[in-house]
């Protein structure tokens, strides 16, 4: 379980104050406070953590952002920055005593700039809503995490979000060219713009990814691409994970870049079609989803070779998608992924560790002995070619021996990862979940260099406190007794 800061009584006991500057500043029903209107608020995708906050404000512009901010900095008061709530590790968390500042009435796209190449919109502005929005034109926006139907923009440059199609594109900070943010100070800065490069220090590297620590994003500047001529996929079963795993090495060795190349082993292909019914073969241990883009030859030419590399690991079956129609039914299962996993377990832990792609038949080995020693089963589902690890365990959140067992069992997979030449996160972000396992990756004193940057940006850590860093690092957030 996770330790909480312990709320500042001060704050608690100016809660109507507090309340009522706030509803100065974001009048009509832009503040929320009742409890049972708090609920909705009290926790994200990690939904095995939960705390309703102080207050939640609903700003609709950068100024009022600019205003709530300063306000609560000259009050103490704890800010968590939150768009949709996808977050997978508790970055939307609360606390007892924070204000959570909503983004998602911030949702308009301001402006398209297809001679450019780029879009500006507001942070609130959902993943797929960029593309939905430039589609007509021949363009979208490469980032696709599974929740891009939700997700917002200011989330994914929070944590640098990634997605099925990055092993390609790359993740939100290979699409990014300029933000609109505000200091907890509510000075509004802008960082890069509309030109491909900036002068100077790279502030739009430092910011992204750096989970509301630093800055709240209000407005972001992304790169929209010309879309593909065409997109095909194939899918390919195996016998045994690790024979999967060497199959992912194999492409990648090979010099071929697949749009996307994502892993599922059994567990994982029969929820995925009970749920979907996508024709996945429930004979086989593990399979490969493949696509590839761009003309019908060059699309033929680079399935030709991948078909071939597979062949060398005596597949149960490849199926190579003639159409559109064909592809989409391949996706279909994977898309829904979470979803079925949900059908199948009262509760499960979506993991985000990051291996390098040749040690995936030893890690997926190592997890399937861990499954075996703690009795807690696994789906196997993420996006190989990058390494990109998402394990799902399985546990029952009311049976409090299985929750902490579940815990271990991640917190023993995100260990392994570093130890193979992995991190601790990809694309989800460290959030509480990961927090206590910073030690795991990062020395003593590059924790204290990144406080120390933290502490520049925002010296009483009122900006999502209580993430990223171990409680024991910053006395300010020391959990109660």
């Amino acid at each position: 379980m996770i330790d909480l800061p312990a709320p500042k009584p001060d704050v608690l006991a100016r809660r109507g104050e507090i309340l009522a500057g706030l509803h100065a500043l974001v009048p009509g029903d832009g503040v929320i406070g009742e409890p049972a209107r708090l609920r909705p608020y009290e926790t994200d995708g990690l939904s095995a953590y939960r705390q309703p906050p102080l207050a939640v404000v609903l700003p609709r512009t950068t100024e009022q952002v600019a205003a709530v901010l300063a306000f609560c900095h000259r009050n103490g008061v704890r800010v968590v920055p939150r768009g949709a709530g996808t977050s997978l590790s508790g970055g939307a968390l609360p606390l007892e005593d924070s204000v959570v500042l909503g983004l998602m009435r911030m949702n308009r796209i301001l402006e398209v700039d297809y001679a450019n190449r780029l879009a500006v919109v507001e942070a609130g502005v959902t993943n797929l809503g960029i593309t939905n929005h430039v589609a007509a034109d021949g363009f979208f926006y490469a980032p696709d995490p599974s929740s891009q139907l939700a997700c917002m923009i200011g989330g994914n440059v929070n944590m640098n979000s990634g997605g099925a199609h990055c092993l390609k594109y790359g993740v939100t900070a290979n699409n990014l060219l300029g933000l609109k943010a505000v200091t907890i100070e509510g000075e509004i800065i802008e960082i890069g713009g509309r030109h491909l490069d900036a002068a100077g220090y790279d502030w739009l590297g430092l910011l992204t990814g750096s989970e509301g620590q630093l800055v709240v994003v209000t407005e972001v500047t992304v790169r929209i691409l010309h879309s593909p001529e065409g997109q095909r996929a194939m899918l390919a079963a195996f016998r045994s994970n690790e024979v999967a795993g060497e199959a992912v090495d194999a492409i990648i060795a090979s010099g071929i870049i697949p749009v996307a190349l994502e892993f599922m082993d059994r567990p994982a292909i029969h929820a995925c079609e009970a749920f979907a019914h996508a024709g996945y073969p429930l004979d086989a241990e593990a399979m490969l989803i493949i696509e590839v883009e761009g003309s019908t030859e060059e699309q033929d030419m680079l399935l030709g070779r991948l078909k071939a590399i597979c062949e060398r690991f005596d597949p149960i079956s490849l199926k190579v998608a003639e159409t559109a129609e064909q592809s989409l039914a391949i996706w279909k299962g994977r898309k829904g992924a979470f979803g079925a996993v949900g059908r199948i377990s009262p509760d499960y832990l979506c993991m985000d560790g990051t291996i390098p792609t040749g040690q995936l038949p030893f890690v997926l080995r190592r997890i399937g002995e861990m499954s075996a020693s703690y009795g807690l089963q696994v789906a196997n589902i993420f996006h190989a070619g990058d390494g990109n690890l998402h394990p799902l365990i399985m546990f029952d959140a009311n049976d409090s021996k299985s929750f902490h067992d579940a815990e271990q069992f991640g917190a023993d997979i995100l260990t392994l990862c570093v130890e193979v030449g992995g991190c601790l996160t990809g694309e989800h972000g460290v959030g509480v979940e990961k927090r206590d396992l910073m030690p795991v990756q990062f020395t003593p004193f590059e924790l204290d260099q990144m406080r120390a940057l933290k502490a520049a940006f925002d010296p009483g850590w009122l900006l999502n406190p209580a993430k990223v860093f171990p409680l024991e690092g910053n006395p300010a957030l020391r959990p109660a007794a």
